[in-house]
């Protein structure tokens, strides 16, 4: 195997959707420059070891790879926040509003809030939701190793996708939440026959009050058996929430807690309403500067 030949590129590490410093889901971004081929990228992420590593291939263009420590990703949510606050805070030299970044799945809009001077909040518009086939409670129950009466019976568990498609299964509460432990063998048989490789569950009970929902997020399938935070699944979520009315409204405005179960506690800001037939849909948060360095 070729030695990397990565001397002197810059390198950020974020926290992504994190409530304070050191938590939230870590994020390194790295400068390549279209310096890095694919092979390099890939054996970077893998080092990295964090659900994602997104690399700006062009500054200028804000074009942007993400990749996971098993395989390339066409877009992520959480990469792309993290990667959009970065061209934000260290690249552009005036303070903007808006940026469209240029991943594998097309163009994807990003959106800035400020307070003051401080960029304190960065929003991503998700696609428009595609929601695919319906499974079986016992099948997702034997898959997350828990009871078919643990889900919420009220609301059928079903595929969504605003560009990575993820299952979406409502449980009755955190206790069922807190239990949960994933079935390898039979998580990789029921993907094999799925476009969804990752699993998000939810429930109405949170550990902060504050909160409107509590997510856990599973993918062993991109090397990821529990992310603390995830922009693009919680974007299906809600997809999914205002398809099935779990609300009672057609427009949502909530607050999601994740990451407390693996000790890195997330808040993910969710926004979606829909309006003559069509979804609206953003996802935001915080974002946290860890760290800057050039890889050796």
């Amino acid at each position: 195997m070729n030695e990397l030949k990565t001397e002197g590129i810059p390198f950020y590490i974020v926290d992504v959707f994190a409530e304070s410093k050191y938590s939230g889901n870590q994020l390194a971004v790295v400068i390549s420059r279209d310096k890095l081929n694919d092979e390099e990228m890939q054996r970077i992420a893998k080092e990295m070891n964090y659900s994602e590593t997104t690399f700006i291939t062009s500054v200028e263009n804000y074009d942007v790879r993400i990749f996971t420590p098993e395989v390339e990703l066409p877009f992520a949510g959480h990469p792309t926040v993290g990667t959009a606050y970065i061209l934000q805070t260290e690249f552009m030299k005036e303070k903007a509003k808006t940026m469209a970044l240029n991943l594998k799945i097309g163009q994807i809009p990003i959106l800035f809030k400020y307070k003051g001077e401080i960029l304190s909040e960065t929003w991503i518009e998700h696609r428009e939701p595609a929601f695919s086939g319906y499974f079986t409670p016992d099948l997702i129950a034997d898959v997350l190793s828990i009871d078919e009466n643990d889900i919420d019976g009220r609301f059928r568990i079903q595929e969504v996708s605003t560009g990575v498609a993820t299952i979406i299964v409502p449980l009755k509460s955190l206790d069922v939440i807190k239990k949960i432990y994933v079935n390898i063998e039979k998580y990789t048989q029921l993907i094999q026959n799925t476009q969804a490789k990752s699993i998000l569950v939810f429930c109405a009970e949170t550990y902060d009050k504050r909160n409107d929902l509590n997510v856990r997020f599973f993918a062993d399938y991109y090397g990821v058996p529990e992310d603390p935070a995830t922009g693009s699944a919680n974007g299906c979520l809600a997809a999914y929430l205002l398809k099935h009315d779990y609300f009672g409204k057609n427009k949502i405005e909530i607050r999601v807690e994740q990451g407390y179960e693996i000790g890195r506690k997330s808040l993910l800001l969710l926004k979606a309403r829909e309006k003559d037939g069509k979804f609206y849909i953003t996802v935001g948060g915080k974002v946290i500067l860890i760290a800057k360095g050039t890889l050796l």
